[in-house]
């Protein structure tokens, strides 16, 4: 391979992702080739990427068998691509369900980013490793706004397996010399984020009960908040990292937190469905103020056995290193997604 092709050349794990599907577009748009890793299974799950093996970068996309347990494969995919550029997008991402699955959990995020690394050190070429950390390793932090200096302090088994992810990043960093850069991400949707997540089960829900598919939807948490931003926006500075002269930790987020009521109440909104709100903690319910019909009810098995506290990051170091503004936030990101889900319903 020439020097200037492996510079074009990106491996992704986590391709058939929400925000692996949106890096993989830019690379391409890029000129970028573009290697993805995805799992061998019964049941296809690639309607995300379909349209990118179809269109007309689909000479510069190759799809490689593995797992994120079998590093003996990752091995052999990583040498036969000799990528200069790795995105570790991959990984079990629910926090919830981190509780339920937390060896799993561990295997996917935490061993298997370490055996990514020792892969990497023992590459005779340089590359450039991405990994997709997370707020959640913050935890209960002690201050609001979180930035790169915020002590790590995870209340849940995904948090836990990202902080020592992240602690690996900055060892072979520190210690091999590996361009190793961990994008601690805020949360960050789109309509391609799976329907188990809370902000997807809010804008495919209200989407379907305008379009007279779906009476209500069941929640946990209304009062908990985020920092939503819009993955499109996120990937396009997780490149960036990796084009940076040096390799460093950064906060990718807006800056603003979100209840899960005035997200709920935004998507509803943007389809002109007014919620009245009643009742308290767990026996909230929402109605429809033109049908007074409930749409939204809360219950308890959805609450998080710890919830972390409010995470609001500060992204100033990546607005000032990486050039990096994020555009669209909070309510903005249900209006978008819940238009296009309703999109997709009458289509």
């Amino acid at each position: 391979m020439s020097r200037l092709s492996r510079q074009k050349t990106a491996l992704i794990l986590g391709i058939t992702g929400q925000d692996g599907s949106y890096l993989a577009e830019l690379l391409l748009g890029k000129g970028y080739n573009v290697h993805g890793v995805v799992r061998r299974a019964s049941m296809f799950n690639r309607s995300r990427i379909e349209h990118l093996r179809a269109g007309a970068g689909r000479n510069r996309l190759t799809l490689h068998y593995s797992d994120l347990t079998d590093h003996t494969s990752l091995r052999r995919i990583v040498q036969k691509v000799a990528p200069r550029e790795v995105y570790h997008l991959a990984g079990q991402s629910h926090v919830g369900l981190s509780f339920e699955i937390p060896e799993v959990t561990s295997e996917e995020n935490a061993t298997a980013t370490l055996a990514l690394l020792e892969i990497l050190r023992d590459l005779a070429q340089p590359v450039r490793f991405y990994h997709a950390a997370s707020s959640e390793l913050f935890g209960a932090p002690d201050r609001a706004p979180q930035d790169e200096s915020t002590p790590v302090n995870p209340v849940n088994p995904y948090g836990c397996a990202k902080a020592f992810a992240a602690q690996m990043c900055r060892v072979y960093r520190q210690a091999y010399g590996l361009f190793a850069v961990n994008g601690i991400a805020y949360n960050h949707e789109s309509p391609r984020r799976g329907e188990n997540f809370v902000t997807r089960k809010i804008s495919l829900g209200a989407a379907r009960i305008a379009a007279g598919q779906q009476k209500e939807i069941v929640l946990g948490n209304l009062d908990a908040k985020r920092d939503w931003g819009w993955a499109p926006e996120f990937v396009e500075v997780m490149w960036r990292s990796l084009q940076a002269g040096t390799a460093r930790d950064y906060i990718f987020a807006t800056g603003r937190a979100t209840a899960v009521r005035d997200f709920a109440a935004a998507a509803f909104a943007e389809l002109g469905l007014r919620l009245k709100f009643s009742g308290k903690g767990r026996a909230e319910i929402a109605r429809r103020t033109d049908t007074g019909a409930i749409v939204l009810r809360v219950d308890p098995k959805f609450y998080r056995p710890i919830e972390s506290t409010t995470l609001v990051g500060d992204a100033r170091l990546a607005r000032r290193k990486l050039g990096w503004q994020p555009a669209t936030v909070g309510t903005d990101v249900a209006r978008q997604m819940v238009r296009a889900d309703f999109s997709a319903l009458k289509a």
